[in-house]
């Protein structure tokens, strides 16, 4: 065999060309040693096991050889000794052994976090702290050099004074002054004092005398009189030369300062990325709901609803279960320490203690029942506890601050004008700069660490309504808190200043409750009000090679969400024809406003022809209308349900909901119903349909009940399913309610879905969510439909006016606004053959209708002009 030509494998870096040397078992994947250190410095694995890859097998490695005894090979471990030890090491043979390569496992295991430490952080900070010890070390010999001069000066200053104090001493105080003869004269004046008192106490004593106590008495007060001791020192004064004040100023002009361990500020090691990145989704078990999160590892979370607190790790699987927790559900009450311990309010409103070796205590008890816990936070730099408290006769709230040993340390009440701080103190946190940060049901109230006012938080923009909920802060000092009113987590400096919306209505959470935030992973875990879904996501990066010590300002989350994507020629072709011949008006026209007989109100509307319509209302009732409002045909077997229930096909063919959940279809005629869709699987709930008008398909907007699921389906006109849509690329859930449904002339399919629009292409991939102008804002759709233009129309309750948006789910403008007088708009529905817009209200029967596009040729001389904001632009 030739083995010059053999060829040989190479194990190769999965990442570079390099011969890997190390294998992650996470990823999985194989790592040279450059590729390992960028694996383990990297924010978004540095949480990953990687290991030597001779590991990957658990391999140990070459038997080691007895010092002692050469012949013999080393099988136990000595744990008192903490040595390795062979069959003849007789010293060792009554102490406790265990098998070495058990040793070996367990001592590789401890010291895998240390190692694991100095791969991600220790070395990730050297080349900061290498760069400030070389310029120390070319500052530090000029500086020594001045303090050495100046120490020498003050030295010899100090010596002269000292000098100068001594010749004082002998020449000038002690000159005058015979100690000896003094001490003598005064020690036979004291000897013959005792000798009398000797004399006496020998006399009066005896047994003869009754009264000798009292004579000896008498005595010794006369005798004692004449004794008196003088000090001698009490003569010497300090001369004007010896002043106190000279030398204390000259000792005190010495000082050594200690100083700390050098460290390298988070602002110069890590920066936001331009977004949030999707990390990880956990549906967890244990919970309905996720109000509270607090961070142990970075694989482990507590995690609360209004029932349990729940450990859980990265799979979702509950590993303890805390059941006596407080009943107060939607607030912080619990925390975790830098120990990993548990801190957390019980039914009984007392906070305990929960260790890792799951050993509860009772740490402190409540004694004045008037006022209820409602949060807790343990301050990872002080070890303090931090007590938010609730009084509801009063309504108000204050924070209580224990020291480590359980010792009242401080109670903030009132701001700087004596006026109460807080209403109720929901969620407490603590930022690197030791404020104090309170989650207070309408704002965010900030405190400094000795309780003096800072600032006070009311949302974006400013006067608009916020409800606060879970809250925590980063490593970049930011604050982090979810606002109930817009479904949004917001993100402000130190001093309170909006920097942007962090995440709007997430996928899977729509209304984000909980929030936690990991120290050592940099890693946001965001827990949902109506489901049991956590999801991690990433907004911190380190600097890149520490090259980047500018942060990259916040600001620029919110400045790439204006950048808006060219349309490429292929994308517009479809559309070039309505282009060239309609237009929008400005302002747009009304034509009627019809009042409708036996209906309330107007929540759905489905044309059938331009001056025949299907209308329901919120009583289960469906209307069949002629053009002057008055009913000619009634449905009466509508689901109880009241949102977009009914549509209408291409042949004129009603397509309704019944209350069995049975999507059912009315002929022309109307006289002949039958069953399109039978429900058979019960956990499903159709609420609201559209027929497409482009393919002839039918897109259901379907819902569970618990848990809480939904998603859209397509039937074709045979009603067999076609497809279903119900997660984005990550695998979190798209829809929380759908309301109402359409499609865009590009087959995008467009959800009302109760507090945004969500939009999908034709295949079922996630485009866009609109949640209202500007970004970020409180959005409450209804209605929603398209027209010629692909424009997007949705009602919104909040603002009272009709939103119009493009294709890509840009605002363009508010079509119509309150000043129609018809009220909430809620019903929607556009004639593709009049291009008349039909707006039906929520308040009462009134619908409108109006027209906002014309044709090209019927405006050609006209040339139309925008006054305001609001005003409608054509979008070429």
């Amino acid at each position: 065999m030739d083995t010059a030509s053999s060829k040989y494998g190479v194990h190769k870096c999965s990442k570079c060309a390099g011969d890997k040397e190390y294998h992650c078992v996470s990823c999985p994947c194989d790592l040279c040693p450059q590729c390992e250190e960028k694996h383990v410095k990297d924010l978004k694995t540095i949480d990953h096991d990687v290991v030597l890859y001779r590991n990957k097998i658990n391999n140990i490695p070459t038997q080691e050889f007895c010092v002692k005894h050469p012949s013999q090979v080393y099988r136990k471990y000595c744990e008192l000794c903490k040595l390795p030890v062979c069959y003849h090491c007789r010293k060792h043979r009554h102490h406790s052994q265990i098998d070495v390569k058990i040793a070996f496992k367990t001592k590789r295991q401890q010291h895998r976090g240390t190692i694991h430490s100095i791969k991600s952080d220790a070395l990730f900070y050297r080349p900061v702290l290498l760069s400030r010890i070389k310029a120390d070390e070319k500052t530090c010999p000029t500086k020594l050099s001045r303090y050495q001069s100046e120490m020498l000066a003050k030295a010899q200053t100090m010596h002269d004074f000292i000098d100068k104090v001594l010749y004082d001493l002998l020449n000038n105080v002690f000159r005058d002054f015979n100690f000896k003869h003094r001490c003598f004269k005064q020690k036979l004046e004291t000897i013959g004092h005792i000798e009398s008192l000797q004399r006496y106490e020998h006399k009066y004593v005896q047994p003869a005398f009754t009264f000798s106590a009292l004579q000896f008495l008498s005595s010794i007060k006369k005798y004692l009189s004449k004794i008196h001791l003088t000090l001698h020192t009490s003569q010497l004064s300090m001369t004007e030369s010896l002043d106190k004040r000279n030398v204390m100023e000259s000792l005190s002009a010495i000082q050594i300062t200690e100083k700390g361990s050098r460290r390298v500020e988070n602002e110069f090691l890590l920066k936001l990325t331009p977004g949030t990145e999707f990390h990880q989704s956990l549906a967890l078990t244990g919970v309905d709901d996720c109000y509270h999160t607090s961070c142990v590892t970075f694989d482990r979370v507590w995690v609360s609803d209004k029932n349990n607190i729940v450990l859980t790790d990265t799979t979702g699987a509950s590993l303890y279960d805390v059941a006596d927790c407080s009943n107060t559900s939607d607030t912080g009450l619990h925390t975790v320490n830098s120990e990993g311990e548990l801190f957390y309010i019980d039914r009984k409103y007392n906070i305990n203690k929960l260790s890792k070796d799951m050993i509860t205590t009772k740490l402190m008890k409540i004694t004045d029942f008037s006022w209820r816990l409602l949060s807790v936070y343990c301050s990872l730099s002080s070890g303090d506890l931090l007590i938010g408290t609730y009084r509801k006769k009063t309504r108000t709230g204050h924070i209580i601050r224990h020291s480590q040993n359980g010792q009242l340390a401080l109670i903030v009440k009132h701001d700087n004008t004596g006026l109460e701080r807080y209403s109720g103190p929901r969620y407490l946190t603590e930022n690197q700069n030791g404020d104090v940060v309170v989650s207070d049901y309408i704002s965010v109230v900030v405190t400094e660490c000795g309780g003096s006012h800072r600032f006070v938080y009311t949302g974006h923009p400013l006067g608009s309504r916020l409800w606060t909920r879970g809250i925590c802060t980063d490593a970049l000092s930011h604050i982090l808190v979810c606002d109930g009113t817009t479904n949004t987590v917001q993100m402000i400096d130190r001093d309170g200043q909006f920097l942007s919306h962090l995440l709007i209505r997430p996928s899977g959470i729509f209304r984000p409750h909980g929030l936690g935030y990991d120290v050592n992973t940099h890693r946001l875990w965001v827990g949902s009000l109506d489901n049991n879904t956590v999801v991690i996501y990433r907004y911190i990066a380190r600097q890149d090679d520490l090259t980047d010590l500018n942060p990259v300002s916040p600001g620029l989350t919110e400045s790439l969400k204006e950048i808006q994507i060219t349309e490429t020629e292929n994308t517009r072709h479809g559309f070039e024809g309505n282009q060239c011949q309609l237009k929008l008006m400005s302002p747009p026209k009304f034509y009627q406003s019809l009042k409708l007989t036996d209906v309330k109100n107007c929540f759905h509307i489905s044309c059938v022809t331009s001056d025949q319509v299907w209308i329901s209302d919120d009583k289960n009732k469906l209307i069949f209308i002629d053009p002057t409002g008055v009913s000619q045909h009634y449905v009466w077997d509508l689901c109880s349900d009241k949102y977009g229930l009914h549509t209408v096909n291409s042949e004129s063919e009603l397509i309704y909901i019944d209350r069995n959940y049975n999507i059912k279809k009315l002929s022309r005629d109307m006289n002949t119903t039958t069953t399109f869709i039978k429900r058979t699987d019960l956990t499903w709930e159709p609420r609201c349909v559209h027929w497409s008008s482009f393919t002839g398909d039918l897109l259901v907007g379907m819902c569970t009940k618990k848990p809480k699921k939904c998603k859209v389906t397509r039937y074709n006109h045979r009603g067999q399913l076609a497809q279903t849509v119900q997660y984005d690329s990550t695998g979190l859930e798209l829809y929380s309610r759908p309301l109402y449904l359409t499609e865009n002339k590009n087959g995008d399919v467009v959800v009302s879905d109760f507090t945004a629009v969500v939009v999908t292409d034709r295949s079922g991939n996630y485009r866009f969510t609109y949640n209202g102008h500007p970004s970020g804002s409180r959005l409450r759709p209804r209605g929603v439909c398209t027209d010629a233009l692909s424009h997007i129309l949705v009602c919104d309750v909040s603002t009272k006016t009709v939103h119009m948006l493009d294709r890509n789910g840009q605002f363009l403008s508010h079509l119509l606004t309150g000043s129609q007088e018809i009220g909430d708009s809620c019903g929607l529905s556009y004639d593709i053959n009049t291009h008349r817009l039909l707006v039906g209200s929520e308040d009462n029967n009134t619908v409108v209708i109006c027209r906002y596009i014309t044709k090209q040729d019927a405006l050609r001389d006209e040339r139309t002009t925008h006054s305001d904001g609001d005003a409608i632009s054509s979008p070429t």
